[in-house]
């Protein structure tokens, strides 16, 4: 594990913090862009109050920009914010906001990503061709990375493979830890990634997985023909009020975030189609069983 990556200690184990800088940000840009509609300003009348870039208060109120000890100082003053609690409270996410997360000391495409399934409450995820990040064994990581454009070096496979593995402790930690539905499409079982007993013992995992209570996984069989997410991977993160949710949605030309309340209503309706239609657990389970019993050629 890399000495720059930080855990708390608890019950004798080392566990990732849960504090998130990335949903800090995006629960004080929330409270910001509330407080500015609230008063009746457009982002271009309130950067102009403030003798800010509008790009710089865009970026605060999407969360992709972190405020400092005077912005906050001004955006108070400026939306009459006087209640000393409500204040404490901005100036201390906005400390939060510009801590160094474990994530940080790894070179993650996708950090932004991490950040926000760290303390995400609920995670609904369809994946049409793969298994889902949270649900990998290393070896089946491994593999995945081995078959990508461009190829990543060895050593940093292993240390992408480290930092997924330490996303996947958030199934298991001890504070409440977040509710995982997964739909995989049966591709993903029929893939041969890593070879037979890379899938062995990667179908023996989610199925493990699929135990833990809070977990959920489905199995999307053939016979349902066309459905509302051909050729899409899409995850929803649900975060603790009032940070609104936002839909992770995957592709060969890049990744994108959804942040619309429109976009997570429809993607949460297409999820709820994708469940209604996938296999019942249970029946999911025994056709995952099924597969792993062939690549043990048992």
């Amino acid at each position: 594990m890399s000495n720059n990556v930080k855990f708390l200690r608890k019950d004798a184990t080392f566990v990732p913090e849960v504090r998130s800088p990335t949903v800090r940000r995006r629960e004080l840009g929330a409270l910001l862009r509330k407080l500015r509609t609230d008063k009746g300003f457009t982002v271009e009348q309130a950067a102009e109050q403030l003798m800010f870039s509008m790009s710089k208060l865009s970026r605060m109120e999407t969360g992709h920009g972190v405020a400092t000890r005077r912005d906050i100082r001004d955006l108070c003053a400026l939306y009459d914010v006087t209640d000393e609690a409500e204040r404490e409270r901005m100036l201390r996410l906005a400390a939060e906001a510009k801590q160094q997360a474990w994530w940080q000391s790894y070179d993650l495409g996708y950090a932004t990503y991490v950040g926000l399934e760290a303390e995400a409450v609920t995670i609904s995820a369809f994946q049409s061709s793969v298994v889902h990040g949270l649900l990998q064994t290393a070896d089946y990581a491994r593999a995945g990375h081995r078959g990508t454009i461009p190829l990543l070096s060895p050593d940093q496979i292993e240390l992408q493979i480290e930092a997924k593995l330490t996303r996947q402790r958030i199934l298991t930690r001890d504070e409440p830890p977040p509710t995982f539905s997964a739909v995989l499409d049966e591709a993903a079982l029929h893939r041969l990634v890593g070879g037979r007993q890379v899938m062995a013992a990667q179908l023996a995992k989610i199925l493990d997985v699929a135990a833990l209570p809070n977990v959920t996984v489905q199995v999307l069989p053939y016979e349902v023909g066309a459905h509302p997410a051909l050729e899409s991977n899409f995850t929803i993160l649900e975060l603790p009020d009032p940070t609104p949710g936002v839909v992770f949605v995957e592709g060969l030309i890049g990744s994108t975030y959804l942040e619309r309340d429109d976009d997570l209503i429809r993607y949460q309706k297409i999820f709820q189609k994708l469940q209604s239609i996938a296999l019942s657990s249970k029946d999911s389970a025994d056709l995952i069983a099924k597969f792993l019993r062939a690549y043990k050629g048992s």
